[in-house]
């Protein structure tokens, strides 16, 4: 009769099998890969000049020569869904870089001190989430004018207060275990404890929730080019495409289709990747494996 024996830190090489033994995870590490890879392509080659302007071609039908048809400027639509992506990628990656950078460390913050710290950087954070990203770039553009910046700015403004209650949330829920106090007993300071010890127990969350805000900040930056907050001509972007082809959509219904599918297919590829992540990292899904 053997027994099995289940390890508390599981090796390299289980996570990795348990990884690609994960549906989800790997549909959405090959969606999320080879939006990616599409991006950086568009930085060395793309099929046609996103900037060049040809009347004569304009509002064409998917073709041989022009996979997605063009717009009612004769661009060919794969090309500036290609640069596109790298567009709304760099944006979200950097909003969501913002929110974490600095949402962390003041929910770690507020778990360590607790009372009226706590109370006053809740209500602060509270205070900034009632202001969606939308409405934070009506703003801020209002001041310095539309722009990727500004865009990256908005959302990265909406992302500190989510990232603050996920890392309060997390660190709350470590701070009364054997080992913190031990730690504090050891003579450990809160700072060193929460860098030492609640950063790494919190990471799983934090790694989850910052590809769950990457989703968002995709629709966030085509929803700002769509109302022209975000990139502006001639960069290319997926809203931006949207907004152009909503006057189109009887007479060239590929301006709006191959776009939508760009943010439909990115945002879900983001969501699985994020779900299977979850799965991965869970110590319970451990457990009943």
């Amino acid at each position: 009769m053997t027994m099995r024996v289940d390890l508390p830190e599981e090796t390299i090489a289980g996570v990795l099998a348990k990884a690609f033994g994960n549906r989800s995870f790997l549909i959405g590490l090959i969606i999320t890969s080879a939006v990616v890879a599409v991006a950086l392509l568009s930085f060395l080659w793309t099929p046609y000049d996103v900037t060049r302007l040809v009347i004569a071609d304009r509002t064409q039908a998917p073709s041989p020569a022009h996979w997605f048809g063009t717009d009612h400027f004769g661009r060919d639509i794969l090309s500036m869904i290609m640069v596109g992506a790298r567009n709304s990628i760099a944006v979200a990656l950097v909003a969501v870089g913002i929110g974490m950078g600095i949402g962390v460390p003041l929910g770690a913050f507020a778990a360590a001190r607790g009372g009226m710290a706590d109370e006053a950087l809740m209500r602060v954070n509270d205070l900034v989430f009632a202001f969606p990203a939308l409405l934070s770039a009506v703003m801020i553009t209002a001041i310095f004018g539309p722009g990727a910046v500004n865009a990256i700015i908005a959302i990265g403004i909406f992302n500190i207060p989510v990232f603050a209650r996920v890392a309060r949330a997390g660190a709350l829920a470590i701070w009364p275990r054997e080992f913190i106090l031990a730690a504090r007993a050891a003579g450990k300071g809160m700072t060193r404890i929460s860098i030492e010890h609640i950063l790494p127990n919190i990471a799983t969350l934090l790694l989850v929730q910052g590809t769950i805000q990457f989703a968002l900040g995709i629709l966030a930056e085509a929803g700002l080019s769509y109302v022209g907050l975000g990139a502006q001509p001639p960069m290319p972007s997926w809203g931006r495409m949207l907004f152009d082809a909503q006057t189109r959509m009887v007479t060239a219904p590929w301006m709006a289709i191959f776009p939508g599918m760009a943010i439909v297919i990115t945002v879900l590829g983001l969501n699985l990747l994020g779900d299977g992540i979850a799965d991965i990292l869970d110590p319970k899904s451990r457990r009943r494996r």
